[in-house]
């Protein structure tokens, strides 16, 4: 399999090469901006799969394929908001959300190896993507969480949580008021739930409301140390991985 990786981190890059190694999967090249990938595009033959990240140092991945017909299946790697992950599914192979898991991994490859004979006539609309990210889609999201406290349900309006966070299997609201609620949802359901205006997920563990932060630090390899209003029971840190998307998010 002829493989390329597109990711300006070149630690990133690097451990998601070391993870496809481990599914027997070589890597050829790797390319680190858009720039380097249109200059190589234009002079070597393109790969079977491309891994491809959206926001690359110098721009969207995407201005790298509107002069370069694309010959590659493409698996997304973003740390964007979930508004677009529906056209990265249609417009792909499979999408992974940063910081990648070794066996969402495992199974994009393995949906790539499958699909390979049909996949001649794939047609990328990276149009319709790029518009969804530069404009995300308007919807509804939730404005109100329940929880049942003994013989009684309690209403949580979105605007009171400081974060949601995952601990011992259970996922929790945090609200303003200092008191935390177990919540029957996954981090992974609240993803099509909570707005991206107003929630990141930073991590695996924690999905953070940006009017929630009140001091953000520097932090060892790379990552940042979240400090929130009322929530001090844990550290809250920003995955390396998604360090960039998350300052990108603030602004």
């Amino acid at each position: 399999m002829n493989v390329l990786i597109i990711e300006d981190e070149k630690p990133s890059a690097r451990r998601l090469q070391r993870m496809l190694e481990k599914l027997d999967v070589a890597v050829n090249v790797m390319l680190h901006s858009v720039e380097e990938s249109i200059e190589w595009f234009a002079n070597n033959d393109h790969p079977e799969l491309i891994f491809l990240d959206i926001q690359l140092s110098d721009g969207l991945s995407f201005e790298i394929f509107e002069s370069i017909e694309v010959k590659s299946s493409i698996i997304f790697t973003t740390a964007f908001d979930e508004y677009a992950l529906k056209a990265f599914k249609l417009n792909s192979i499979d999408y992974l959300l940063k910081p990648i898991d070794e066996e969402e991994l495992k199974l994009a490859v393995e949906k790539y190896r499958s699909l390979k004979p049909k996949l001649q006539n794939l047609q990328l609309n990276f149009d319709d993507i790029k518009k969804l990210l530069v404009n995300p889609l308007e919807r509804e999201y939730k404005s109100r969480f329940t929880t049942k406290i003994g013989q009684h349900i309690k209403m949580i309006p979105v605007d009171e949580i400081e974060c949601f966070y995952s601990e011992n299997k259970g996922t929790y609201a945090h609200t303003v008021d200092g008191r935390d609620y177990l919540l029957d949802t996954t981090l992974e359901q609240l993803e099509d739930e909570l707005s991206p205006k107003t929630f990141f997920r930073i991590s695996r563990k924690f999905y953070v409301n940006v009017n929630a932060i009140s001091d953000i630090i520097s932090y060892t390899n790379s990552r940042l140390q979240l400090k929130l209003n009322n929530f001090n029971e844990q550290e809250v840190i920003v995955a390396r991985e998604r360090v960039k998307d998350f300052k990108l998010w603030l602004e």
